[in-house]
């Protein structure tokens, strides 16, 4: 396989910085390094606290950023996808993206683009047992509301060098189907406001875009559409493609210890189902882990029939068993001829999901992706080699 021919796209988490709102939600200077910092063992054999090798980096300097670009660029990662929000009629978290990320990225030759994220905002940061999870935002748009967060996207994003682009077409992926159609009132309000965004993207200098939709929220929120819906709601709204978010919104863990053997052999079964589910691509995704406890408070009693963020998690995550799923997807790459991988995720650190070095692994994870795919294409892999080392000492 040609190391050109297929992207591989790290989810981007920017929670990880000081924002206004988090603060008037949560106390100043509050990120959600907070959480992570207060993680504690729930069960015996549970690993926490995790603790970020590089420490508790501020994601919003542009150095900082500008490492994590380097160290990403060096072990195969091609692109960050950014979970992008939009709530009362403007931005939330975009400064890592916009004031750090965007000013470096032609730097490494890394690209990025958008997953507007436009779930609920709840309140568990940290959830309180027995106590109703505070909506603080809600992700729902009207025709407005999503014409005025698309153009955004569109004159923001879409024209910068380093905006990622398959067959030359932006790639802007969608989170919920479930929540636009409530939010724009159902299929036929939600073709037309997509074909309008096509149409204004046009104006903009872009005849084509690639709208992607995030397959079903699934079993661990209580929430998604049926497949078969789910599937017919793709070619009706006019998406160019689906994936995923993470594994555990498609597969159930019966157990609070759930093997990560047991997800991916149920993640490669995935693949090859939304393969032939779909009228349109279906890019395959692979999922570094899954342990939301940390968004739980500490001192209660970790209860997964409560629903997210009480959780099952998935046990026994390690490098080894990454890369057995990265060798399955690249094999599934090669079959499929597939232009793009997702993985969950570069960050997302109190879900238990993320390639960022940690104190137990270091780089272990990153390693795996450069070993099966190879660095990407232009990366500056001995300068960040010699400045972020590969293993701990």
């Amino acid at each position: 396989m040609n190391r050109n021919d297929v992207t591989i796209a790290a989810y981007y988490f920017p929670n990880y910085h000081v924002d206004p709102r988090n603060e008037k939600w949560h106390g100043r200077g509050w990120t959600e390094w907070e959480l992570l910092k207060r993680a504690t063992p729930r069960f015996a054999g549970h690993e926490q606290p995790r603790v970020p090798l590089h420490g508790y980096e501020d994601e919003a300097d542009p150095a900082v950023m500008e490492g994590k670009i380097a160290l990403a660029t060096a072990h195969g990662v091609d692109a960050f996808i950014f979970d992008w929000y939009w709530y009362a009629d403007r931005t939330f978290l975009e400064r890592p993206l916009e004031e750090a990320f965007m000013p470096n990225a032609t730097t490494h030759n890394m690209k990025f683009a958008i997953m507007w994220a436009n779930h609920d905002l709840d309140n568990v940061h940290p959830w309180k047992t027995a106590t109703p999870a505070t909506k603080l935002e809600s992700g729902r748009v009207d025709a407005d509301q999503f014409e005025a967060a698309t153009d955004y996207l569109v004159e923001r994003y879409l024209s910068h060098p380093a905006y990622l682009r398959l067959d030359g077409r932006p790639y802007l992926s969608i989170y919920s189907l479930t929540t636009l159609l409530e939010g724009l009132g159902g299929v036929g309000p939600t073709k037309e406001a997509l074909q309008g965004l096509r149409r204004r993207a046009a104006r903009a200098g872009h005849p084509e875009i690639h709208l992607n939709a995030i397959a079903g929220e699934g079993p661990t929120f209580g929430r998604g559409l049926a497949a078969w819906d789910e599937a017919r709601l793709v070619n009706d709204l006019g998406f160019d493609s689906v994936t995923s978010y993470v594994w555990v919104h498609h597969y159930p863990m019966q157990k609070l210890k759930t093997p990560y053997i047991v997800m991916l052999e149920q993640a490669e079964k995935g693949w090859e189902t939304n393969s032939v589910r779909y009228d349109v691509p279906y890019f395959p995704n692979v999922t570094v882990g899954w342990d939301p406890s940390p968004r739980t408070v500490q001192s209660d009693v970790y209860d997964p029939s409560l629903g997210y963020p009480h959780t099952n998690i998935i046990s026994d995550t390690t490098p080894e068993l990454f890369r057995l799923s990265l060798e399955k997807v690249r094999h599934f790459v090669e079959n499929n001829k597939v232009q793009l991988v997702t993985i969950n995720a570069w960050n997302e650190w109190t879900e238990g999901s993320y390639l960022e070095p940690d104190t137990l692994h270091g780089t272990g994870y990153l390693e795996q992706i450069r070993s099966v795919f190879g660095n990407a294409p232009g990366s500056a892999l001995h300068t960040i080699s010699a400045q972020f080392p590969s293993r701990l000492e």
